[in-house]
């Protein structure tokens, strides 16, 4: 799969059916729908499964917009969470991914990749999308929570955050280590904050479309 045959979209409710598509998948999301990061977790737990997906189709349809999908020959095959930080009221519940200080923040939160396709550039290419998407948006510093899968005894369950080494090729960099496996790491859009690698490039057809 060549990454110049990927398109990136806005997930808005016309594109329910194909957000319904790649989460109906066997796995994990199929229970999620992507509100792990947006509930409480005794909440998440309770509505785990149709009525996740409920309350994502609601969100959708009033006109949140919850992240981005790829495609690949008309088919979604990928999958990322990114928002204003304040859709994601969990992460400041967590004494790790609470926040560094009080700069308004885009997160990326989470992936899924449809089995095909998680092999080669996917998720970075996801995220290059995302950024994208979120400069758009008006963003200037994107956040991410990714993994050191290294120094995890199994990091599995957790790949779903992405990995640090991905996010540092994109142009992340580590803002805050509270623990030694689970940095959290940001993007500058202001150039005067950034290094020269802190630019995302541009990829041959991977332009997020504009809703």
């Amino acid at each position: 799969m060549a990454t110049r045959k990927l398109t990136f979209s806005p997930v808005t409710r016309d594109l329910w059916d194909d957000f319904c598509s790649l989460f109906s998948q066997a796995g994990v999301q199929n229970g999620c729908w992507c509100m792990y990061w947006r509930i409480r977790r005794t909440e998440f737990q309770r509505q785990y499964g149709h009525v996740n997906k409920k309350a994502m189709k609601r969100l959708i349809v009033s006109g949140v917009i919850p992240g981005i999908l790829a495609f690949h020959e008309g088919s979604a095959v990928g999958w990322c969470s990114v928002a204003s930080r304040e859709d994601f009221p969990v992460l400041d519940r967590s004494p790790v991914l609470k926040r560094i200080d009080k700069k308004p923040v885009w997160s990326i939160t989470c992936f899924f990749i449809s089995k095909n396709y998680r092999h080669g550039n996917m998720m970075r290419s996801l995220i290059q999308a995302s950024v994208r998407y979120a400069k758009q948006q008006g963003a200037k510093i994107i956040e991410a929570y990714p993994i050191r899968p290294e120094r995890i005894h199994d990091p599995r369950p957790e790949m779903y955050r992405g990995t640090v080494s991905i996010f540092s090729r994109v142009g992340f960099v580590i803002a805050a280590q509270r623990t030694r496996t689970r940095p959290i790491m940001r993007y500058y859009v202001d150039k005067k904050k950034a290094t020269s690698e802190n630019a995302v490039p541009k990829t041959s057809g991977t332009d997020v479309k504009k809703k």
